[in-house]
């Protein structure tokens, strides 16, 4: 039998390829909102994320996302990430 193909996606902080399952996708939508994509099927532009604290940390402090999705990203974006981290670690 053969094995399935695992998609992979580069995290924009540390430019690593991993499995698009141990990313955290942020997609900004036609309407420049960005919001955190649990399903990882959301139209819009995506950007992924590790799931790792030092991670976040980093995306904050140099606001990578803003970057990346080319519009303004909030503090709030990024407290939610934290929040739903923590949420999974439970």
């Amino acid at each position: 039998m053969k094995q399935r193909k695992v998609p992979l996606r580069k995290c924009i902080v540390t430019n690593e390829m991993k499995p698009k399952k141990e990313l955290i996708r942020i997609v900004r939508s036609k309407e420049g909102e960005v919001s955190v994509d649990l399903t990882g099927k959301k139209n819009g532009r995506g950007a992924y994320l590790t799931n790792s604290q030092q991670c976040f940390e980093i995306a904050k402090s140099k606001d990578v996302l803003s970057k990346h999705l080319n519009v303004k990203v909030s503090p709030e974006v990024y407290d939610q990430l934290e929040q739903m981290r923590a949420q999974a670690k439970e």
